[in-house]
C-alpha cells in the first residue's frame, strides 16, 4: 500500500513539473541541470544531513516526554515491519516525498513554502503527534536547503531514506509491541 502511495506520489511530480512544465525534475533549475550531479559530493552531503536529522531525533526521543510519546505513537501506527519493509519504506517514501515536496512543489512555491506544505502532509490530529509536524517542518527545511545547495534530488532522496531508514528502524525496536507483528505497516510514514 505505501509503495502504491509513493509511487503516485512520484507520478504526479513527473507529471507536474516534467509533463507539464517540461522542467527536469530531478533539478532545482536549467542551470543546476547543466551542472549535473556531484555524486560523491551530493550522496555525501546527504548522508551527513541525514545523520544530524537522526541525531536531533535521537536526542528528543531519548531527552523528552514529548519526543518519547511522539515515537510511541509513531510506533503504534507502523507495527513491527521488517527490515525488508522498512528499507523498501524508507526508500520509497524518500524518492516519492523528495520528488514531490523539492522537485516539484519547491521550484514554485519556494523553500519556504514547500517546507510548510510538507509540514501538513505530516500532520496527524492527535495531541501525541503534534511534534511530529514540527519536526517534519524543521527536516523539510533542511532537506530543501540540500535541494537548493546541490541543486538536484540527491542529496534530499539519500537523506530522507537515511532518516526514515534508521529512525523507523530504532523506534520500531524500542517501543513496538513484538506480538503485534506487521499488521501495521502499510502506513506511509
Amino acid at each position: 500500500m505505501a509503495g502504491v502511495f509513493y509511487g503516485v506520489l512520484l507520478a504526479a511530480a513527473w507529471a507536474w513539473r516534467t509533463g507539464w512544465a517540461g522542467e527536469p525534475l530531478l533539478y532545482a533549475d536549467a542551470e543546476a541541470a547543466a551542472r549535473g550531479v556531484a555524486w560523491l559530493a551530493d550522496l555525501g552531503w546527504g548522508l551527513a544531513g541525514g545523520a544530524a536529522v537522526i541525531g536531533v531525533s535521537w536526542l528528543a526521543t531519548s531527552r523528552s516526554r514529548w519526543g518519547d510519546r511522539l515515537a510511541r505513537a509513531l510506533a503504534e501506527l507502523v507495527g513491527r515491519p521488517s527490515v525488508g519493509q522498512i528499507a523498501l519504506l524508507a526508500l520509497a517514501s524518500g524518492v516519492g516525498e523528495e520528488a514531490f515536496f523539492r522537485g516539484a512543489l519547491q521550484p514554485r512555491v519556494g523553500l519556504v513554502g514547500a517546507s510548510l506544505f510538507f509540514a501538513l502532509a505530516h500532520f496527524v490530529p492527535r495531541r501525541e503527534m503534534l511534534p511530529w509536524s514540527g519536526f517534519s517542518l524543521v527536516a523539510g527545511l533542511a532537506l530543501g536547503a540540500l535541494f537548493e545547495w546541490s541543486g538536484n534530488l540527491v542529496a534530499p532522496i539519500a537523506a530522507h531514506a537515511l532518516v526514515n531508514g534508521v529512525n523507523l528502524t530504532l523506534l520500531t525496536r524500542r517501543y513496538s509491541d513484538p506480538a503485534q507483528g506487521d499488521a501495521n505497516v502499510d502506513v506511509p510514514a
